[in-house]
C-alpha cells in the first residue's frame, strides 16, 4: 500500500512539473523571456538547459525537429501573434500564416525584417537555410522558396519553438 502512495505522489509531482514548464509557467521560470525587449541575448546552452523543457531545448538549442503534424499550431487558423518560445521575441503574425500541408506551421514573412536570423545549414546532406530567433539565436525551422505570393517564401517552423497570443 505504501508503494502505491509513493507512486501516486511521484506521478503528481511529475504532472505538476510538466504543467509548470509549459506556457505561462515556463515564462515565469525564464528570466530572459520578454515580449517587449528586443536586445540580443548571450546565454549559454548550459544555462538554457536549466530553464527550458526538454523538448523545447532539443529543438531550439540542438536543432532537432518535431515530428510533422504533431505541433499544436501546424493547422491553427486562430488570429494572433507568434513569439519565440525561448525568449518572447515577436516573430510572425497569423495573417502571414498559410496552409502548406507540410505538417508544420508555415508563414510567408516574418513580422519584421530583423526578428529572425538566417544561417546556412548543410546537415543531413541537404543545403538549406536555417531560421533562428534574432534575439536568442534559437532554432525555429527553415525557409524555402516554395511559398505563396507576395514573397514566395515558406518559413517552415517548429510549433514547439513558438508561443502564440490570440488577438483580442
Amino acid at each position: 500500500m505504501k508503494m502505491i502512495w509513493m507512486q501516486l505522489l511521484f506521478m503528481v509531482v511529475i504532472c505538476y512539473s510538466c504543467q509548470a514548464q509549459s506556457g505561462a509557467g515556463r515564462q515565469l521560470k525564464n528570466p530572459y523571456y520578454s515580449r517587449t525587449d528586443t536586445s540580443p541575448l548571450h546565454v549559454s546552452n548550459k544555462e538554457w538547459k536549466k530553464i527550458l523543457p526538454g523538448t523545447l531545448y532539443a529543438v531550439a538549442r540542438e536543432q532537432a525537429t518535431e515530428p510533422a503534424f504533431t505541433g499544436k499550431y501546424w493547422n491553427s487558423t486562430t488570429k494572433g501573434t507568434y513569439y519565440c518560445a525561448v525568449c518572447g521575441n515577436k516573430l510572425f503574425r497569423s495573417d502571414a500564416k498559410f496552409s502548406s500541408t507540410c505538417g508544420w506551421p508555415s508563414f510567408f514573412e516574418a513580422v519584421r525584417p530583423n526578428s529572425v536570423y538566417y544561417r546556412e545549414d548543410r546537415s543531413y546532406g541537404m543545403q538549406r537555410i536555417e531560421v533562428q530567433c534574432a534575439r536568442c539565436r534559437s532554432h525555429l525551422g527553415h525557409i524555402f522558396d516554395d511559398g505563396p505570393p507576395p514573397t514566395h517564401k515558406r518559413y517552415c517552423m517548429n510549433a514547439v519553438s513558438l508561443d502564440f497570443e490570440p488577438d483580442k
